[in-house]
């Protein structure tokens, strides 16, 4: 048998992604980082930065490779939290996805769209836009996800302003 039969397979096997959910907290209210893709499918919709796994690239370096391509954005505490898996995620065929959480202090974030996003802007998520995909329910576990490691774990006080009032870490 020879290396190029060997790994051919009888059954379909999906494409893989990485997307990354990223907040921050400004004008008292939390935020979430979005991007307008440049292209098809879902063009000039609102999305969640990502994108395809490269061959022989792991899913935490293809996010951090996507979040810098597409909003010029490095975060250094990315966590996996979810992993998307339905075969209707995305009309080009089926897509796992490797959803990452991070957050950021706004002050420390200068966003430069590029590669396939034409903008890149944090929005309330008390106003978020229509999204691409199904970003509108990732954005609904991420928001779970936020809240029980609040919870639980507390949350890095490193995304509030330098100055900051009490009830502003009550309300976040």
């Amino acid at each position: 048998m020879s290396i190029s039969q060997k790994y051919q397979y009888d059954f379909p096997r999906p494409a893989v992604t990485s997307d990354i959910v990223i907040f921050t907290y400004l004008d008292q209210a939390i935020q979430v980082l979005l991007i307008e893709r440049g292209n098809e499918p879902f063009k000039n919709c609102w999305a969640f930065p990502g994108g395809f796994v490269d061959e022989n690239e792991i899913v935490l370096d293809a996010a951090e490779r996507e979040l810098m391509e597409e909003t010029g954005l490095r975060v250094n505490n990315l966590e996996l939290f979810y992993v998307a898996s339905g075969q209707d995620r995305d009309p080009r065929g089926w897509t796992v996805s490797a959803i990452f959480l991070g957050l950021v202090n706004w002050k420390d974030v200068i966003l430069k769209a590029g590669d396939d996003a034409s903008k890149a802007k944090f929005f309330s998520i008390n106003n978020i836009p229509p999204l691409a995909f199904d970003h509108s329910f990732l954005l609904g576990e991420a928001l779970i996800y936020l809240k029980k490691k609040a919870r639980h774990l507390g949350i890095d006080l490193r995304i509030l302003p330098e100055k900051f009032e009490l009830y502003e870490i009550e309300s976040l």
